[in-house]
């Protein structure tokens, strides 16, 4: 009688049909059977969510229930503290015709300039823009393209543009063409042109008024946004690349670091190629696999000292510095760190830490700098301050545009604070915000609306024009249903740390871990997650006109 009073339970039918019934789990049994002998509810000990799981699967319906509205005290569709905000899906995005590579309706990059942030779709871009008095506004729509966009890039501050300095310039890339629309003020946009790069480009965005790509085959395209004029240059294969200032530096698989002046723009009279300058040679001719670029504030009247950290295919990590008044004798090696097996994917120098990322599951090692009157000093000199790893599985077989869409960072000014962002697996709807100096927690963030997130990015915004007021950093968080949702990472107060490893394990389950020779493991969603995932998208979408189809390329 204890156990058959719900009708149509599990037990109502076992001892119905004379079946032997052998308890799943003891521990989670255990309130169970109290709730069955006395309907009072005893959580003490107990995770909520494994006990609704198995009430659900004895189908104690009543028990069911009370444990959901337990959940739901837990969550809410209004977010935490940290949500700051949530735009809608586009209702121009076409789910039916053929099967396609990339889901249409899924946002697939997140990126921003000052104030202003665009969406990639995987056949058109959309633009926002925040105002204190009337909050985040859609600004540009781009027609429908005919191909899957892989890479996108942002100018909210064009000087010198072809409307005038109000101009906003936006670009996405596909293979080897790239698409460059202006935005007006007003929020008008017009075609500027398609480029083609010959190659499929791997990096897309703007040094100033420039638009900049480049391919690992060696080839750098650039767009003067005031001549007009672009211009594709052959160099030696690119293995990694940053920006400091007017200046691109490109690592390359020769083992040596190159720069270019997109200030000047320079331009050899006897042939018309752009002005490729050797800066420095790796001493063990290993490729320059990772760049980071620090220019200190004005020491002197003649410019910046320079700090450059890279890593290389064999896991070092050096730092070279040149000063300004002996640029003619080059930078000079001034750290060497050996302390990666495996080849550095990612450097990041800044005011106060040295920050290196190698490709064996992300991990990381970092090191505090000391500094002089604003310059990297010896005395003490940097030293080791932790190593972690930030854990992020790859999908078997994803688009071109996820690694864009995806990068862990490290993210924010380089005088301040930078983030990790990480996104233990491919679908889920929860990252985990992480300091990069430490790898301590910060803040943990998950979908007010349960869908996946599919993209991700923090950018820094100007706070409101009140005397007092500083920038903000934001989330942006990009979804499986198209729509983006934002997080206040400045009024981020949790400090509890990394995922424990009852939380990675728990999101290990939701998929199956396939064998893999890379360094970060492939992974296969588990079938019981794919059904799920197919039925959260529940808005519904509008087609839009025929497929735009891109005109004649400009080279």
């Amino acid at each position: 009688q204890t156990l058959t009073w719900i009708p149509d339970s599990f037990f109502s039918r076992s001892f119905l049909f004379y079946k032997i019934f052998i308890d799943r789990d003891p521990t989670a049994f255990a309130p169970i059977l109290n709730f069955l002998r006395t309907k009072e509810l005893d959580l003490r000990g107990v995770n909520i969510s494994i006990l609704r799981h198995e009430a659900e699967f004895y189908g104690i319906t009543p028990l069911v229930r009370r444990l959901l509205l337990c959940e739901e005290l837990e969550r809410s569709s209004c977010g935490s503290v940290l949500f700051h905000g949530y735009l809608p899906p586009p209702g121009r995005v076409r789910a039916d015709g053929p099967q396609r590579l990339v889901d249409p309706r899924k946002v697939l990059i997140v990126a921003g300039h000052h104030n202003w942030i665009v969406a990639a779709y995987a056949h058109f871009v959309i633009c926002y823009r925040i105002k204190e008095s009337s909050g985040w506004q859609q600004v540009f729509s781009s027609p429908y393209l005919d191909w899957a966009i892989e890479q996108v890039a942002l100018n909210a501050k064009v000087v010198g543009g072809p409307h005038g300095d109000k101009d906003k310039m936006v670009a996405a890339s596909s293979e080897s063409s790239i698409i460059l629309w202006s935005i007006q003020d007003g929020g008008s946009g017009s075609e500027i042109g398609v480029f083609s790069l010959g190659v499929p480009v791997d990096s897309l965005f703007f040094i100033g008024s420039q638009l900049v790509a480049t391919s690992h085959t060696g080839k750098v395209g650039v767009w003067n946004a005031v001549t007009q004029h672009w211009q594709v240059q052959d160099v030696v294969p690119i293995t990694s690349c940053d920006t400091a200032g007017s200046f691109l530096l490109l690592g390359c698989n020769n083992g040596s670091v190159y720069y270019i002046d997109m200030q000047k723009f320079p331009l050899r009279m006897k042939d018309n190629d752009l002005l490729v300058t050797e800066l420095y040679h790796d001493p063990s001719n290993d490729a320059i696999t990772a760049l980071s670029v620090y220019l200190t504030p004005k020491t002197s009247v003649s410019g910046n000292w320079i700090e450059i950290a890279y890593g290389t295919s064999s896991g070092a990590v050096r730092v070279i510095v040149q000063h300004p008044e002996t640029v003619g004798s080059g930078p000079q090696l001034f750290q060497t760190f050996t302390v990666h097996r495996s080849p550095v994917t990612k450097i990041m120098l800044s005011e106060k830490h040295l920050v290196s990322v190698c490709a064996d599951n992300n991990h990381v090692r970092t090191w505090t700098v000391t500094r002089f009157r604003g310059m990297i000093s010896t005395q003490p000199g940097s030293t080791p301050l932790a190593s972690f790893k930030i854990i992020s599985l790859e999908e078997t077989e994803s688009h071109s545009s996820y690694s864009s869409g995806n990068d862990i960072g490290p993210f924010g000014e380089r005088d301040d604070q930078q983030v990790f962002i990480q996104k233990v697996i491919p679908v889920t709807n929860k990252l985990f915000v992480r300091l990069s100096s430490t790898g301590k927690r910060i803040c943990e963030v998950q979908a007010v609306d349960g869908t996946t997130i599919t993209c991700f990015t923090v950018r820094e915004c100007e706070g409101s024009s009140r005397m007092g007021s500083r920038p903000r950093h934001y989330l942006f968080t990009g979804h499986a249903n198209g729509s983006i949702q934002m997080w206040d990472l400045t009024t981020a107060m949790d400090t509890v740390g990394g995922p424990t490893e009852e939380e990675l394990l728990k999101l290990l389950d939701q998929c199956d871990l396939s064998t893999s020779h890379c360094a970060t493991p492939n992974i296969s969603p588990a079938p019981s997650v794919l059904h799920s995932r197919l039925r959260e998208s529940c808005s519904r979408y509008c087609p839009a006109g025929e497929p735009r189809t891109v005109g004649r390329e400009q080279h």
